[in-house]
This record gives structure tokens, C-alpha cells and sequence, in this order.
């Protein structure tokens, strides 16, 4: 059995932006306690390799490419999820883009694609998954959103904007359906050591020992730590926890 237990055993979640950083981490954290992990991502290249990672450790998972922006193609990956497996108990919405400049350095371009991936993917799963959680009679959704969406970085408008929208809709949908039995919480990271980290280090210059420097607990976050808190959150262990937002930063300030 694994370490952490066997929380989601019978249960399947779908795990967005499964194909590295949190989402790959998420994904494993739920399939090691017993859950189907369905690793959903627009690179099936990426979602394949999370997929089989965990095939190959015994664990339950299988990849399911689509567009997270596309209500059409959502809609269909849902179903076929509900078809085969019988439901969808855990959703995590967790994949996102980074669009990095002030106002004056992004495209509208920049701007919708932010918003697209960020927040109206949530509005198309959380549509196609909410009809089948509250059938079930409950389920649990846990987003990603980040500490910049709650304190604002310079220089990087459209995703602290786009990751606020994301409180407010964990916010507002748990006010929502928390009768029906679904909770909806999110968690807000501060820096992480993701792909999309690295890829903002190589634009900036900085190091991963700059960013280090800058938490008081000494290092910036790993994507199994956020992982663990998203499985808290989606467990039968934080049954009162909905609408709640829950930074994890090791006491970082915005950088």
C-alpha cells in the first residue's frame, strides 16, 4: 500500500495539465493512493509519458489529449470519461499559461490566450463535470490558481488577473453547489520548480538559487508538495474545507 494510504481508492480524477509540473506530480499523488487517474493534456506526447510513468509503477492511469479551451472538445473527453469508468469523483483543474509583460508589452493575443486557458477551460469542465458529481450525490474540484493572483508581481498583468478570476470562481462555484455535495477548493502556489519556471528563468536571466533566496523557508516549492495538497483537498479527509484558498509559498512575498 502506498505511504499516504489508500484515500481515492475507487475513485477517478481527471487531472488537467497532466503532462508535467504539478499537474504530472497531482496526477501521481492520486493514482499512488488508489485513484483511476485519467492525465489530461493538449500534448498527448507529454500526457502519455506522466501515463506511462505510472502504468509502469502499477498504478491506474491512461491519457486523454484535448483542448481545455474548446467547450466541444471538453464536453466530449467527459463523456468518454463517464462512458468507461462510470463518473468523474476528482476533478483538478490545473492547466495554465503564462503570459509574461506589463499591459503595454502583451498582444490581445497574450491577453485571451490567458484567459482561455486559465480561466474559461475551468467554466467548460466544471460545466461537463458538475451534471455528474451532483448525480453521484458529491465530488471534489481542486484549481490551481496562485499566490500572484491574490498579490499581484509586477510585470506579469495578464496571469495575476487571469489567476484572481480563478479564486473568485472557486469562491463563487462552492457557494454554488457546496447544497449538492460538491466542494470546490484551490490552491495557490508561490514559485514552484515547474517547466514553466524554467522557462521564465531562461527569458530573465535569474537561477533557481536567486529564487531560493527570496523564501524564507530557504528554497522554492516542489511540485510533489503542491500535489500533496491538492490530494488533501480533494480527500474525504478535508470534508468541511469548500471554497477555501490555500496558499502554499514557504512564507514567500511576491516577488
Amino acid at each position: 500500500m502506498n505511504k499516504h494510504g489508500q484515500r481515492f481508492k475507487g475513485k477517478v480524477a481527471l487531472v488537467t495539465g497532466g503532462g508535467g509540473g504539478i499537474g504530472s506530480a497531482a496526477a501521481a499523488r492520486l493514482a499512488g493512493e488508489g485513484a483511476q487517474v485519467v492525465v489530461c493534456d493538449a500534448d498527448a506526447g507529454a500526457a502519455g509519458r506522466t501515463a506511462d510513468r505510472l502504468v509502469e509503477d502499477g498504478l491506474a492511469a491512461r491519457l486523454l489529449a484535448f483542448d481545455v479551451t474548446s467547450s466541444g472538445e471538453v464536453e466530449a473527453a467527459v463523456a468518454s470519461v463517464v462512458d468507461e469508468f462510470g463518473g468523474v469523483d476528482v476533478l483538478v483543474n490545473n492547466a495554465g499559461i503564462n503570459r509574461r509583460g506589463a499591459l503595454l508589452d502583451l498582444t490581445a493575443a497574450d491577453w485571451d490566450a490567458s484567459f482561455a486557458v486559465n480561466v474559461d477551460a475551468l467554466f467548460h469542465l466544471c460545466r461537463a463535470v458538475l451534471p455528474r458529481m451532483i448525480e453521484a450525490g458529491g465530488g471534489a474540484i481542486v484549481n490551481t490558481a496562485s499566490q500572484w493572483g491574490l498579490h499581484p508581481a509586477p510585470g506579469h498583468i495578464a496571469y495575476n488577473v487571469s489567476k484572481a478570476a480563478v479564486v473568485v470562481f472557486t469562491q463563487n462555484l462552492a457557494r454554488d453547489y457546496a447544497p449538492m455535495g460538491v466542494r470546490v477548493n484551490a490552491v495557490c502556489p508561490g514559485e514552484v520548480h515547474t517547466p514553466m519556471l524554467e522557462a521564465g528563468l531562461r527569458r530573465s536571466g535569474r537561477t533557481v538559487a536567486d529564487l531560493d533566496a527570496l523564501v524564507p523557508f530557504g528554497r522554492i516549492g516542489r511540485p510533489e508538495e503542491v500535489a500533496a495538497l491538492i490530494a488533501f483537498l480533494a480527500s474525504d479527509e478535508a470534508p468541511y474545507m469548500c471554497g477555501s484558498i490555500v496558499e502554499i509559498t514557504g512564507a514567500q512575498a511576491v516577488c
